[in-house]
């Protein structure tokens, strides 16, 4: 509805950009209260509900319900300035999920890109993966990445000896039988779902599995015990691993 109000006040030529045209085309970012557009140079707009940047060249507009939006890579490509690189990530894999582009394309794109903070865009297509189910797990997933350890599988499934789908994982170490998921809030508020996920964890351990599970606090509270505690079970499972200090710009917790 912001958006189609907006339509009716702006210039000719103009486009939504940047977190508006993300969110249009399912991409998750953090929260703005104004709507993002970039109109011409010569077509500036003021206006409190609106975000206005002016381009001397316009970029290339696609139609979305209506709507001229930047498409979804170069959306991200813009968001390089104004992100920092997982939630840059995060908007990528969202974007992937939603079956708006795919890693490649990013990445492509991302390598031709010579626009302001390209390198931070290259590096973000480079970590975009397919198959993320939520931006917990992207994040969970990068902090073990950016700490030096080995990158996990997104969404393994684990089969039966008939080659029936058991389980899915959101992110493991199937050459080690580990993985490592996140659980939210809702999960233990649920006794059904506690149950199940009792049961779950005994049929894993009988298979030879060990899951590890993952809090909200754990990525932005402690993340640097979260990393300490992948690395001890990577260890245990019979990797030889280091950590780095990599993680700590992007984690900024308690440790």
């Amino acid at each position: 509805m912001r958006c189609a109000a907006a339509l009716l006040v702006l210039p000719q030529g103009a486009v939504f950009s940047h977190e508006t045209a993300a969110r249009l085309w399912g991409g998750v970012v953090p929260s703005r209260s104004r709507v993002q557009v970039t109109v011409p140079y010569a077509r500036p707009i003021r206006r409190p509900e609106l975000e206005a940047r002016r381009a001397r060249r316009m970029p290339p507009a696609l139609r979305l319900r209506g709507l001229p939006v930047t498409g979804p890579e170069r959306t991200f490509l813009d968001l390089a300035t104004r992100l920092d690189l997982v939630d840059l990530v995060v908007l990528g894999d969202s974007l992937v999920r939603a079956r708006r582009t795919t890693p490649e394309l990013l990445v492509e794109q991302a390598r031709q890109h010579r626009g302001p903070r390209a390198a931070l865009a290259r590096r973000a297509a480079a970590l975009v993966r397919s198959g993320v189910d939520s931006p917990m797990e992207t994040r969970l997933r990068l902090l073990v990445v950016l700490a030096g350890l080995p990158e996990p599988v997104v969404n393994h499934v684990l089969r039966d000896e008939n080659g029936g789908w058991t389980y899915r994982f959101d992110l493991s170490w199937p050459q080690v039988k580990l993985a490592l998921e996140y659980d939210g809030r809702q999960h233990s508020e649920d006794s059904r779902q506690w149950v199940r996920d009792v049961r779950r964890r005994e049929d894993l351990d009988g298979r030879g599995w060990r899951l590890l599970v993952a809090l909200s606090v754990d990525v932005f509270g402690t993340p640097g015990a979260t990393v300490d505690r992948v690395a001890v079970a990577l260890r245990q499972r019979g990797l030889v691993v280091r950590t780095s200090d990599g993680w700590r710009g992007h984690f900024p917790g308690r440790g």
